[in-house]
């Protein structure tokens, strides 16, 4: 697939024609909507091996690009993978449409009744890296909370994402709404991502999912408003009265499930009295189990631990490697997830309900967890059917960003002939 030529008017085309399917959007029906992702749903099913195929293309530019283990397994389609974006897409249309939700009704002393309600942003530019199932998350999320979407995948994922494309503007049709409401950037040139930056005119906020050399790239130039994603840096604190069982379990899980996503553990800290029994357990899971484990000077005793450097602290791996240092209580472990941290999931795994209120209280990650695993980070495990990212920000939305935090709020009054004194 070949670059095209003109990057700032293709992106000017593609902004107004956004804006102009933002207006129909924006007051379509729920059923339309719901028809619409049903519809893809359907239409990503039957395609599933030209989805395949086409990933295929990507997989072998990938490979060509010398991109990592965790990034190709990130980029990896197979009909396991299809089955996962049909049933999210399937969730985001079965769930309540937020738009005009009403959040809050009131009556004033004046006669006035005021209601706040919900409504699309309007244009949102998705910009993110490798994983092609964004194009069907992104694009459902944004149809359902009625906001006209411009994607913009990683160069890598260029072919299945024009696949998965085609299916939702075939949604988008078979429901009668305009196929523009969901455009699909065609191009690799990097020219494009910096006109979508600028485009204040048509796009009114921009999301970037994906790592911190993009999101840093995002933040440094955008004009257009931005919702923060930044990476994953993920600590796991073992408290002193951790339960042996859970604790080898949820570091595993959290740690090898899928070691090449946002949830995945990047650090563990372990209380010290836990230094030779449960930390000792658990560093010996994580090497078995084919876990480079980086340790500080009181954990390289350990069989299979190599040296932790500076660099280590605040690292996100997205590969089989964690940190791993020891804490003297509770305090050391909140201060070091503060110096540390990236704000995105943070977790504790202890049975003292003490230790999990301050946990909870004197941190301020947008997920903090607490004997489960970080890999729970995610809109489709906290029943949003899918999502657009995780936000780490705290500005309109943090942690996972679903249909509903894709809104605004208006205000509506309304009197009888009311006027003021």
């Amino acid at each position: 697939m070949k670059d095209l030529d003109n990057i700032q008017d293709l992106m000017a085309d593609i902004g107004l024609r956004a804006k102009a399917a933002a207006i129909d959007l924006a007051i379509a029906s729920p059923d339309a909507k719901e028809r619409a992702l049903s519809a893809a749903a359907d239409a990503v099913w039957v395609a599933r091996d030209q989805i395949i195929a086409e990933n295929a293309k990507d997989l072998e530019f990938g490979r060509n690009k010398g991109l990592s283990d965790a990034m190709m397994d990130r980029l990896m389609l197979d009909e396991a993978r299809i089955q996962g974006i049909v049933d999210g897409l399937r969730a985001v249309a079965s769930q309540e449409d937020p738009v005009g939700q009403v959040l809050t009704e009131w009556d004033m002393p004046s006669g006035l009744n005021i209601s706040r309600v919900r409504t699309p942003l309007g244009v949102i530019g998705v910009i993110y890296e490798s994983r092609p199932n964004v194009t069907a998350d992104a694009g459902a999320l944004c149809l359902k909370s009625g906001n006209a979407v411009i994607l913009r995948g990683g160069s890598e994922s260029l072919y299945s994402s024009s696949a998965i494309h085609k299916c939702l503007a075939q949604g988008l049709k078979t429901a009668g709404l305009p196929e523009d409401a969901i455009q699909l950037v065609p191009t690799r040139d990097r020219a494009a991502v910096q006109e979508l930056l600028t485009m204040t005119d048509t796009v009114d906020v921009i999301v970037p999912r994906g790592g911190k050399g993009l999101v840093g790239l995002v933040q440094r130039e955008a004009r257009v408003p931005v919702f923060a994603h930044l990476e994953g840096i993920v600590h796991i604190y073992l408290d002193k009265q951790a339960d042996v069982e859970k604790a080898v379990n949820v570091v595993l899980n959290a740690k090898t499930r899928r070691t090449g996503i946002c949830g995945a553990a990047e650090c563990l800290l372990i209380h010290e009295s836990l230094l030779d029994g449960l930390g000792t357990a658990v560093i010996a899971a994580l090497v078995a189990a084919g876990v480079e484990v980086r340790g500080d000077t009181r954990l390289q005793a350990i069989e299979g631990v190599t040296p932790a450097s500076n660099e280590d602290w605040g690292k996100e791996y997205l590969d089989s490697i964690i940190a791993a240092r020891v804490v003297s209580d509770i305090d050391q472990a909140i201060e070091h997830i503060r110096e540390y941290g990236s704000q995105h999931t943070d977790c504790i795994i202890t049975e003292n309900a003490d230790a999990v209120q301050k946990f909870f209280a004197q941190l301020d990650s947008a997920i903090l967890v607490h004997n489960a695993s970080t890999q729970f980070a995610d809109g489709g495990e906290f029943g949003m059917g899918a999502e657009i990212g995780i936000a780490t920000g705290k500005m309109h939305a943090r942690g996972p960003v679903g249909a509903g935090q894709l809104t605004s709020f208006k205000y509506l009054v309304v009197g009888d002939g009311t006027v003021r004194a």
